[in-house]
């Protein structure tokens, strides 16, 4: 599906990519499988944009996360997009959404299934976020609800311009 945007369109849009770089100390844009060992243990928000047009098309944050006994925040979160393990929400679903759209990947996918390797379906999220290789943006906040209140705010202004949250 292509974006029809107009100029108007697209100045907006880019205007309230501004703002939201305004509004706290975003990290540099990385590829999402090279940044995420660097994606620190406390809380914030994060952002997946194409890597090809810039777009911004997720937004997510990350609470504390326990997990071993020891705090996952902003790490714990992106994990689960890498895994696939939040298949059923989030960036993951989104993706997985997109690449079962594509008939190349389905094809190539039922290629597995009829060989005998069916995959679980956390392997079909995953290979369906790696097949869009999002890039990478995060932010972190001292409390939970700092992060959530972030959010809140960055959502109102990318909110029409094309998220795939739902």
């Amino acid at each position: 599906m292509v974006d029809l945007e107009t100029p108007h369109d697209t100045s907006a849009r880019l205007e309230a990519y501004q703002d939201v770089e305004g509004l706290a100390e975003w990290s540099p844009w990385a590829p999402f499988a090279e940044a995420l060992p660097w994606a620190p243990r406390l809380p914030g928000v994060y952002l997946f944009r194409e890597h090809d047009t810039h777009r911004i098309r997720y937004l997510g944050m990350a609470g504390e996360r326990g997990g071993g006994g020891r705090p996952q925040g902003l790490y714990g979160g992106l994990s689960v997009h890498r895994t696939g393990t939040g298949v059923m929400s989030g960036f993951a679903e989104a993706a997985l959404d997109r690449a079962l759209a594509d008939p190349a990947w389905v094809e190539a996918r039922l290629g597995r299934l009829r060989a005998g390797h069916p995959g679980r379906t956390r392997d079909w999220a995953r290979d369906a976020v790696l097949r869009l290789a999002p890039e990478v943006s995060w932010t972190a906040c001292h409390e939970r609800a700092d992060a959530r209140h972030l959010e809140v705010q960055v959502d109102a202004l990318l909110r029409p311009f094309g998220l795939w949250n739902r």
